[in-house]
């Protein structure tokens, strides 16, 4: 049974601009009561994940490593075998955790993960381009946009955050309450996260980053109530002329580097007592505000794929890489040229969160501004001072190298595809997410002439502490279509063949997609049983040295759809070395694109996946054009 103060706050469902929070005030407990009233994420039965594994490698497998792969699994799901007692040791974890998964996943996926956030796991956000050209402006919009994240952070504060839903049920809001207040930590082995949104001490400040250099400005009056756009944009000033110089070293450049070689000089670092106080206030703060140099001018058509590249890497070294503290979950980025966006650090949150706080914050900068405020004379921000020895010198030095090697590495294009959005799939009662995904198949196999293992990421919010679970888009059906657009036969016939084809594609990535939000996928449940041998001390079985599961985990595709309300596009980069990185966010009538490779891979090209992708798009869209729909 729900208790009744959840039902309260299921109903609440409210948009965001309308919430009032203080009206409302804070309800005791009631993040808590909805989260409890979430179910668990189940183990899924061991049987129908290995069915559906074998089903998965078809596509994108040889028939001879098919039947090595059958034997294998013959023998891992055999009764008292070794599949059931890790299946076993799985369902025993689910039993005592809140869930099964979520601790394991934050380890093996971010915390453990040493290569560099920046490229590698932090994703971008661009924004539209805001109609300043001054610092008059940016310090203008940077000042409503504080505003702006300071009004969410209040509903997140006061729990009065209207809760969201997926087909009819409530999803878990906990990873709102991580972003805020928190930062990624360096360790030898593993990192870990720190979160002051808790607790008494809470943050009260910002960062704010210019010219290299780190400021703490608190938000807060004496009262409590956040600062206005105003007060904001007289301590921005005082920020910008006490920070004019250009010379100073790039110390947050430190955290773009490998995460082992980083750890190291984050020790190194903190010896010094000065050195220790500014790296911990920078941690401590809401979020990360940086008030970056324009960019080099370049042409209108590649300007939104440099500003993709800007909030990814900031440009290397020359440019704004060094006003960056990248451990921070979230930096705001403003440019002198009115370009804007924003950079997050992945192990607390995806998009999703992360695109509603921005929805937010883009709708509060629009609103015109009701109160004058009080001109009470505000402290001075406070300067974060840091004592840069010849080690730390050299620190930097060697984080600007790999740096600039990564950022001449990452080829990123954005493509906004105008001639139709998610209106003419759902005109053909087909998912426009399945439609996307079906036209990057065949732009892949158009491009390679075979299928590859790809990865959409699906939400487990439906589940207390969800995160994220694999839809594998390349399926037996989208390899029957894409190989059926090879036959130049342009008649009705064939045509008809093709569409139905393209349908029942689509339909089929629908059904995992609605299996994978329910937890009933397979990626996550053969990691749980892999790590679960780790665990037990057992050796690691056969299944998960197999070729076919290192080919199943070699994602070429890795994609997303982080649709927003706000006519914006996340990148990040691709995940393996031959792979593409492919975000998007289908608006009603065009859809953005950010898609990303690396240059030091010959095969891949970013331009030319753009290329092919329009061309797949359009080639689904006349193919269901000239053919009546038939009922599947």
């Amino acid at each position: 049974m729900q208790p009744a103060d959840l039902n309260l706050a299921l109903a609440l469902r409210v948009p965001y601009g309308l919430l009032k929070p203080t009206a409302l005030g804070k309800i005791p407990g009631r993040f808590l009561l909805h989260q409890e009233a979430l179910p668990h994420l189940p183990v899924p039965p061991l049987q129908q994940t290995l069915d559906r594994y074998l089903q998965m490698l078809q596509p994108i497998i040889s028939e001879e490593e098919l039947n090595h792969t059958q034997e294998l699994v013959a023998e891992f799901r055999k009764p008292g075998g070794v599949g059931e007692r890790l299946q076993k040791g799985l369902e025993r974890r689910a039993k005592k955790t809140e869930n099964w998964l979520s601790d394991w996943w934050l380890k093996t996926a971010y915390l453990e993960y040493r290569l560099p956030v920046v490229v590698h796991s932090s994703p971008g956000v661009v924004l539209p381009k805001q109609d300043f050209l001054d610092r008059q402006g940016q310090l203008r919009f940077a000042a409503k946009l504080i505003e702006g994240i300071l009004d969410f952070k209040t509903m997140i504060d006061n729990e009065t955050l209207p809760v969201e839903y997926m087909g009819g049920k409530p999803l878990c809001m906990n990873q709102y309450y991580q972003i805020l207040s928190s930062c990624r930590i360096p360790g030898p082995k593993r990192d870990s996260i720190v979160n002051y949104a808790k607790g008494k001490k809470q943050s009260r400040h910002i960062t704010v980053v210019h010219n290299f250099q780190f400021f703490e400005l608190d938000v807060y009056n004496s009262d409590g109530s956040p600062l206005t756009t105003d007060q904001l944009f007289i301590q921005l000033e005082k920020i910008w002329n006490t920070s004019l110089q250009t010379n100073k070293e790039p110390i947050g450049i430190l955290t773009t580097n490998h995460r082992n070689s980083w750890a190291k000089a984050y020790n190194n670092l903190l010896k010094d007592k000065t050195n220790k106080e500014s790296v911990r206030t920078i941690e401590k703060s809401i979020c990360t505000v940086c008030l970056d140099a324009p960019m080099p001018r370049v042409s209108e058509d590649i300007y939104k794929s440099r500003v993709a590249a800007q909030m990814l890497h900031g440009g290397g070294s020359r440019w704004n890489s060094g006003n960056r503290w990248f451990d921070k979950t979230l930096q705001f980025i403003i440019a002198e040229d009115g370009s804007c966006g924003l950079v997050y650090e992945h192990a607390p949150s995806e998009g999703p969160p992360i695109v509603a706080l921005l929805d937010h914050i883009v709708e509060y900068t629009k609103k015109p501004e009701l109160v004058r405020s009080p001109m009470i004379p505000l402290p001075m921000p406070k300067k974060l001072r840091f004592n840069i020895t010849p080690e730390i010198k050299n620190d930097i030095e060697k984080a600007k190298q790999n740096l600039n090697i990564m950022v001449e590495d990452l080829d990123v294009k954005v493509m906004v595809f105008h001639q139709f959005g998610k209106t003419f799939p759902k005109s053909e009662k087909i998912s426009p997410d399945a439609f996307i995904q079906l036209a990057l198949q065949l732009a892949y196999y158009r491009m390679y002439g075979h299928a590859c293992a790809t990865y959409e990421s699906a939400s487990l919010r439906m589940f207390r502490l969800g995160r994220t679970d694999t839809i594998r888009s390349t399926s037996v059906d989208s390899l029957k279509f894409v190989q059926s657009m090879d036959n130049p036969d342009k008649s009705v016939r064939i045509s008809k063949e093709k569409a139905d084809l393209l349908r029942r594609a689509t339909q089929a990535h629908r059904e995992y997609t609605d299996m994978a939000i329910r937890g009933n996928a397979i990626d996550r449940h053969l990691l749980g049983l892999k790590l679960q041998a780790i665990e037990d001390l057992v050796s690691m079985p056969e299944l998960f040295m197999d070729t076919a599961y290192a080919v199943a985990m070699h994602f070429n595709l890795s994609t997303s759809q982080v649709p927003a309300k706000t006519d914006c596009v996340m990148c990040f980069g691709p995940v393996v070395p031959d792979g593409y990185g492919v975000c998007y966010n289908p608006m009603d009538e065009h859809i953005n694109f950010a898609i990303s490779a690396f240059n030091s891979c010959a095969d891949t090209n970013a331009a030319r996946m753009a290329h092919y992708l329009e061309k797949a798009l359009l080639d689904m869209r006349i193919l269901l054009q000239s053919t009546p729909k038939s009922k599947l």
